[in-house]
């Protein structure tokens, strides 16, 4: 080629070999109508040249004591301009493949991630594949393209770490799914899944780089992974969220009911098969009666008894309960307890607060007794683990999930915020309000 490169900047500076005969005595060099920067004869056939600025194609000319000939043809070439098709951001280890698209890109020699240089494949005169070099911070950095018409930049790429979870609020509900919690953490920008269990979450909304908020799926009874998967990577948290039971009553043997009781979530008996007192009692919900659910729900009644069991204890407690005022905790009676007027079970301010109630005997609360949930207490969230069996005084205001493993009896007028379960034995109603609390 006589000209060699025969393509450069439209801005000039670029270094062009001109290759042909009679150089010797050189007086000048023109590209168009323009002198050269420079140039210099190496030889009577090799003139080196520095271009000056120009416009597309344009004849070079040589001029001895000869006289003027052109030697070949040197085309300028425009800028490059791109764009980095989204998402412009990708995890540190890179390795991703992104696509530039614009104009000028044909002769691109060179495509820089920050100071890393890229592998990329040159697809068309707009359209670069790229493979995104790894880099070894988060953060942005800039993208530069060069080609023989001149460098591209003004474009970013932001390398992201894995995200991280702190919290998920609410972290436990109901089996069959629906729930809307708040999952807070970092680098939740560029999220792409968010799994429950493996599930699928049925939506999610990206709120900001620090909040994710989800809707629930359905899932197994029990703690659930936690899965946030970002353009920078996936991050799992085991059983940070817990999936609860929809029973509101079950009995092992019975249950058992006089007057207008009103049940909110399912009701049902196994291995026992005796339901009686529906109506007049009403339960909003479905009644399961040895059924394939009811055997299941019986199953994980015994798994989570078991479980509440195995707790280790934070603080020990006796006699009566009424008038305490309790942070979250896992607290221990080695035989019965009494609740006489109000227990108040205070999160302060954190609505995933838990309490465990390890009872070794009977559990009775006297009549018109309550138990008070202050600063986003959450009755899904207290568990009452009773040894043998449980009393609910006349009028009293229970909060929690009672796991019997006996017997349930809640007296005339009680009601109940939360599970009343019972194991082995039976559970008898009286004119009550049972609400599972999810």
């Amino acid at each position: 080629m006589a000209v060699s490169p025969n393509q450069g900047s439209t801005g000039g500076g670029d270094a062009v070999t001109l290759t042909g005969s009679h150089f010797t005595g050189t007086t000048g060099v023109r590209y168009g109508s323009r002198q050269a920067a420079s140039f210099t004869v190496a030889s009577d056939t090799t003139t080196a040249t520095i271009t000056p600025a120009g416009q597309g194609p344009v004849p070079v000319s040589v001029t001895t004591p000869g006289g003027t000939g052109v030697v070949g043809t040197f085309y300028y070439l425009p800028p490059p301009s791109f764009r980095l098709t989204p998402p412009p951001a990708g995890p540190l280890a890179g390795g991703n493949t992104v696509t530039l698209t614009g104009l000028g890109l044909y002769t691109t020699s060179e495509v820089r991630f920050g100071t890393q240089a890229a592998e990329f494949t040159v697809d068309s005169d707009g359209q670069l594949t790229v493979t995104v070099p790894a880099a070894v911070t988060a953060g942005p950095v800039p993208v530069t393209v060069r080609t023989r018409g001149g460098i591209a930049d003004g474009v970013t790429y932001t390398y992201l770490g894995s995200p991280s979870l702190t919290v998920v609020t609410l972290d436990s509900g109901p089996a069959d799914g629906g729930s809307l919690v708040v999952i807070t953490g970092t680098a939740f920008s560029y999220t792409t899944s968010v799994t429950f269990g493996g599930t699928p979450a049925i939506s999610y909304r990206i709120a900001s780089d620090t909040e994710i908020d989800a809707l629930v799926p359905a899932g197994v009874l029990g703690p659930a992974s936690l899965s946030v998967t970002t353009l920078g990577g996936t991050t799992t948290v085991s059983g940070a969220y817990t999936y609860l039971g929809r029973f509101a009553v079950l009995g092992g043997q019975s249950v058992t009911n006089t007057g207008l009781s009103s049940v909110t979530g399912d009701l049902g008996v196994s291995p026992g098969v005796s339901v009686t007192g529906f109506p007049p009692g009403q339960v909003n919900g479905t009644i399961h009666i040895s059924d394939a659910d009811a055997l299941q729900a019986h199953a994980d009644l015994v798994a989570t008894y078991d479980d509440a069991v195995g707790r280790i204890p934070d603080v020990g407690i006796s006699g009566d309960l009424g008038g305490l005022t309790l942070t979250p905790g896992v607290y221990n009676a080695a035989s019965s307890i009494g609740l006489t007027g109000t227990l108040t079970l205070d999160a302060q301010g954190d609505r995933n607060a838990e309490w465990i109630f390890q009872i070794g005997s009977t559990l009775t609360t006297a009549t018109a007794s309550s138990v008070l949930l202050t600063n986003g207490a959450t009755a899904r969230n207290v568990i009452w683990q009773i040894g043998s069996s449980a009393t609910l005084g006349t009028g009293t205001a229970f909060v929690g999930r009672i796991l019997a493993a006996i017997s349930i009896t809640v007296n005339a007028g009680a009601t109940v915020n939360g599970q009343t379960l019972a194991r082995d034995g039976s559970v008898t109603l009286d004119t009550n309000t049972v609400t599972r609390p999810w």
